[in-house]
């Protein structure tokens, strides 16, 4: 990768200090990657602690048509911060001083760098609730979880990322500094800029502050852990409950595979012959939950559990809840590649998509786990390979394109919380169709003429038709 000229360095040096602005190889190289595939070494990496540096820097990218790339935590899963192009990160982690709790509005006005569980933390101090809770959220910044529009479980009621964001302070390519929306939750003065920017993926502003909905803590809520010796026995039960008028907080799935390998890293005391398991949490009124809690057992004995269980102290309940968390982490240990996905299908799809996802396994014979938010379809299929085994690596390939095209086929979307990147570009046309597709482009290409804001994310290359593993 070629240096900067040391014009442009030393233009940008006039704006931010030396010691934020990193250029040697072992700093670059710690910015070459993300949580997904590839590595690609930056020019150049830039910290800011202000919207003007920002503005400043981008004023500088837009007029030497630099590729500028911003950066929070980089827990992303579809290569979303990869700085594919060289050019410039923007490590956004440093803008982490702001985050006031607006308890008489039930806002919270935040830096892009603060991290989402210092959110859940703070709102829940003043009794106030922040519904998004990507599994990252104790480490990924909020200006990550934004742009890629990531909610986790608690999407299934209370809705996703971009129903929380009210407005935002960005900086656009050409390095405008742009308000958009604001403290109130009725706005509708021109066009709804902020829901365009949330799950943009950074490709068209760079988020310098963000005003979020808070809502009143849920009084209580109860939890439930149910077995099943058959896969498509929990999908029914996830219909059936979502059907019969209860909405759970969270409906969470984990197959036998990510079971075993729960049991294998940190022993939950789950049974590993089950063949499915479904967490069940609802929350609201103490009188409310508890009726609702008791049909949810109901049901999923009804469909065929092989047990239920249900928290009844503070503590049980969070021990059902790390079998959930210890998921991720447990089938890294499968193996020394993990490719995650995260294609989402209709609720009533749910068993007709977990069939396939069988079919696909068995078919490319891969190690192929399966858990997610099963609650709204966002299921999470994880293949646990070895990239350094080619042949392996190009069944893989294969499989995540029928994975991509199952998913669509069924009514549901190439993503529900990782999105796009670089890994699903190539299927964005399956899904959008070729006018669907050019339309987002001219959308992107209004904002950003010169093409220098996370370039290469999101829109194929010509002529690519399926991601590339190997």
């Amino acid at each position: 990768m070629n240096k900067l000229e040391d014009a442009i360095v030393r233009e940008i040096e006039g704006i931010i200090p030396a010691n934020r602005v990193l250029t040697s190889m072992e700093e670059l190289y710690s910015y070459s990657y993300d949580a997904s595939f590839g590595e690609y070494l930056p020019q150049l990496a830039i910290q800011p602690e202000s919207v003007i540096e920002i503005s400043k820097i981008m004023k500088i990218a837009n007029k030497h048509k630099i590729p500028v790339y911003p950066r929070g935590a980089a827990t992303s899963l579809s290569g979303g911060p990869l700085p594919i192009e060289g050019g410039i990160v923007l490590d956004m982690t440093r803008m982490n001083k702001k985050l006031i709790i607006d308890c008489e509005n039930l806002l919270a006005i935040v830096s892009p760098g603060v991290t989402t569980g210092e959110i859940h933390y703070q709102a829940e101090k003043a009794g106030l609730f922040y519904p998004p809770d990507p599994s990252s959220s104790k480490v990924s910044t909020i200006g990550g979880n934004l742009l890629e529009n990531s909610s986790g479980p608690k999407g299934l009621k209370y809705g996703t990322t971009k129903e929380y964001v009210i407005g935002l302070e960005v900086v656009t390519p050409e390095g405008k500094i742009v308000r958009t929306g604001g403290k109130t939750v009725k706005n509708v003065t021109g066009y709804d800029l902020t829901r365009l920017i949330v799950g943009s993926e950074g490709t068209l502003a760079i988020v310098t502050e963000a005003t979020l909905r808070l809502i009143p803590k849920p009084k209580a809520c109860k939890t439930l852990l149910a077995t099943f010796s058959r896969l498509v026995d929990s999908g029914y039960a996830i219909t059936k409950i979502l059907s019969s008028g209860i909405m759970p907080a969270a409906m969470e799935l984990m197959d036998n595979a990510c079971i075993r390998a729960v049991e294998n890293f940190s022993p939950c005391g789950l049974p590993v012959n089950a063949e499915a398991l479904v967490i069940i949490e609802v929350d609201g009124h103490p009188l409310a939950i508890n009726e609702e809690i008791e049909k949810c057992e109901e049901i999923c004995w009804q469909v065929g559990a092989a047990a239920v269980r249900t928290a009844r102290t503070d503590e049980e309940r969070e021990e059902i809840w790390k079998a959930r968390r210890m998921v991720s982490p447990a089938i890294t240990q499968m193996g020394p590649t993990k490719i995650s996905e995260d294609a989402t299908v209709p609720r009533s799809q749910i068993p007709a998509m977990m069939e396939k996802l069988s079919q696909i396994r068995i078919k490319y014979e891969l190690n192929l786990v399966v858990f997610g938010h099963a609650g709204d379809g966002n299921l999470h299929p994880n293949i646990i390979t070895d990239k350094r085994n080619i042949e392996e690596m190009k069944r893989a390939e294969n499989a995540v394109s029928e994975i991509f095209e199952a998913a669509v086929s069924l009514g549901g979307t190439l993503s529900g919380e990782h999105g796009i990147g670089t890994l699903k570009a190539p299927y964005m046309e399956m899904e959008l169709g070729e006018a669907g597709l050019d339309l987002m482009k001219k959308v992107k290409n209004a904002w950003d003429p010169n093409n220098i804001l996370n370039p290469g994310k999101i829109f194929p290359k010509a002529g690519q038709t399926k991601v590339v593993l190997v």
